[in-house]
């Protein structure tokens, strides 16, 4: 036995708990980010100090810091991530809204908030939520619905069997997403016998559980019958490290493949099968086989609302669905032939299966000749020479083109994610790194610097838009404080780009959506507009700034910031009224069943002439 407080207990445990998948073995925590308060610091902060083994990352925002974990995890396949500490109170609550985006995006973090006394002998005590109700309720359990497992631990012994089923959860590729371990400030620091085989070094191994026989069987059949089949490669394939067997599939097959946000790069881009970004900001080629598609084969991806076109994309009255998904929640979706496996080993189990088999010549000849149209608009939208400010497309064009081989782009939210969905042409599986399960602002600094360090040896380039950045981009102060070298192109054009676009089609023009000062006149938010200076405000925060106007100066920039050792900020403005060439893809977005206005009236009747394409795949 070993005497150890509970968070010196914890700590050591994490240190030895290991992952293993294909003969493979990395450490499950890479380190532990962390702000301390009063409710963590005589706990968890001793331990840490004590150890050092796990390495403690200062942050500077709760819920930026669970973002990074998070991008950790996706950028290391979802088997390798970070612990998160913060204080009781508006220290635990902050790291909420990241911990929803983890587990909606099946990405393990583990959160380890401060919680109020267990004892309760002194309460109410600072920070705490009285409940008149319930004595045992605190801030903390407002993790429960946004986490895959939720404990307190009230007791010492209770943190054997907490932190095993913990680990559990993190390593599993079905269940795993935000893992929370709320820990009392006074049970962190008391004292208890440990046995040491709780504490020896624990590999966790990840299966690849095979197809079963008849559903391979019956798989293998309903591909061989379709006429226009069309793969949707989700964010499964990569992290299952499948996309070597995808491209051996489409090869074999001839079949298309389409991708998801989460799945983008799961074929090269100029790989003959691979047809883009598919749904509501997919390419026209996608989308377009998608409406004509008879059998969808859906491999790693959970069929968000973006992907189906709210219901409209796939059009065929009497389309079929094959998912592939080790989790059978998604394997089922849309009444699909539920094949719940690895998805590398059912594709290589597929394919050996249709070696004699292709898609008919015409199902080809069409993929064909759609990508070639797609690329010719992809070309012309990334060197359009819009003035006076360039287009948004012009930005991706140019920062496409200086991320090369080994670059990454990370994005989360506002109108750069659909333009990166359908105009980004990735060159191997970790070069696109978009949040859009939760699509939260804020995301992509913190998540770049998650990114970084889960690959150091790659450029990475954040694209950031000006409401994304002004949520949160504390975390450039970590980074220079790491010395952590990201490229962050700061993308200006004084508004919500994508929300002001959305505005136009739901009968609410342009409202509250630029930013502007307050007019004198009539009250509302149309006066000049703000003069916000963000490259100095980067500034501020240690970084390299370099401010362009032009496309030109825009890849001028970029290779320097390539060149250089430092975090360094590229501010450009756009013109936020250019779109990017577009499928036509729906999205449902409800509009004003009534209203006085004309414009909302019109944007009704779209709106219900649109919804009557959806439909129930049954």
């Amino acid at each position: 036995m070993i005497r150890l407080t509970v968070a010196q207990a914890l700590v050591r445990f994490l240190i030895t708990q290991h992952t293993e998948r294909d003969g493979q073995s990395r450490r499950l925590f890479a380190g532990c980010f962390g702000i301390f308060g009063h409710g963590n610091l005589a706990g968890l902060g001793q331990a840490l100090w004590e150890n050092r083994e796990l390495t403690y990352y200062q942050a500077r925002n709760e819920q930026a810091m669970v973002h990074t974990a998070a991008a950790y995890a996706r950028m290391s396949d979802r088997l390798s991530t970070f612990a998160c500490t913060a204080s009781v109170g508006p220290g635990a609550t902050n790291m909420i809204t990241a911990a929803a985006g983890a587990t909606i995006n099946r990405l393990p973090v583990l959160l380890l908030p401060g919680d109020t006394f267990a004892t309760r002998v002194a309460e109410p005590v600072l920070q705490q939520l009285e409940m008149p109700w319930a004595g045992d309720v605190t801030v903390n359990d407002a993790f429960r619905p946004v986490s895959r497992y939720f404990d307190r631990i009230s007791r010492p012994e209770q943190l054997i069997g907490a932190a095993l089923a913990a680990v559990r959860v993190l390593t599993d590729p079905v269940d795993t997403g935000a893992v929370t371990l709320a820990l009392p400030q006074d049970v962190q620091a008391e004292a208890h016998d440990w046995p040491e085989e709780f504490l020896a070094p624990r590999v966790w191994h990840i299966d690849r559980p095979a197809p079963q026989a008849l559903v391979l069987a019956d798989a293998v059949r309903t591909i061989r019958a379709a006429r226009r089949p069309l793969v949707v490669a989700g964010g499964g394939v990569i992290y299952a490290g499948a996309t070597e067997a995808l491209d051996a599939f489409a090869r074999t097959t001839g079949i298309p493949v389409s991708e998801t946000q989460a799945g983008k790069g799961a074929l090269r881009h100029g790989h003959p099968s691979s047809v883009g970004a598919i749904g509501h900001t997919g390419t026209a080629a996608a989308d377009a086989l998608a409406r004509e598609a008879d059998l969808v084969i859906g491999i790693g991806t959970r069929y968000s609302d973006f992907t189906t076109a709210s219901h409209t994309q796939f059009a065929h009255p009497g389309v079929r669905f094959l998912n592939i998904n080790v989790a059978r929640l998604d394997a089922v979706k849309h009444a699909g032939l539920a094949m719940v496996a690895d998805a590398r080993t059912a594709l290589e189990s597929l394919a050996v299966e249709l070696a004699d088999w292709r898609v008919p010549r015409t199902h080809r000849e069409r993929t064909v000749a759609l990508v070639r149209d797609w690329n010719t608009a992809v070309d012309t939208a990334h060197r359009l020479g819009n003035t006076p400010k360039p287009a948004q497309s012009e930005v991706v064009g140019a920062v496409n083109e200086a991320a090369g081989e080994d670059g990454v782009v990370v994005c989360a939210a506002g109108s750069l994610p659909g333009d990166l969905h359908k105009l980004w042409r990735a060159t191997d599986p970790k070069q696109y790194h978009v949040e859009y399960g939760y699509s939260c602002m804020g995301y992509e600094i913190a998540g770049g610097l998650g990114v970084k360090l889960a690959a150091p040896e790659r450029e990475v380039f954040v694209m950031v838009g000006d409401g994304s950045y002004l949520m949160m981009a504390q975390e450039l102060l970590t980074a220079v404080a790491e010395g952590i070298k990201l490229i962050v192109v700061l993308v200006q054009n004084h508004g919500y780009a994508s929300i002001g676009a959305l505005s136009e089609t739901v009968g609410a023009p342009r409202f509250g959506t630029w930013y502007r000062y307050r007019d004198s006149d009539s009250g509302a938010l149309e006066g000049d507009t703000l003069p916000v200076d963000l490259a100095a405000n980067a500034a501020s925060l240690g970084a390299d700034i370099l401010r362009v106007v032009t496309v030109a100066e825009l890849r001028q920039a970029l290779a320097a910031a390539r060149a250089s050792d430092r975090s360094t900020v590229i501010h450009i403005e756009t013109d936020p009224m250019v779109p990017a060439p577009s499928s036509g893809a729906w999205w449902d977005v409800p509009v004003a069943e009534v209203s006085g206005t004309v414009e909302t009236r019109a944007a009704h009747e779209a709106y219900r002439k649109a919804k009557s394409d959806q439909r129930q795949y049954l």
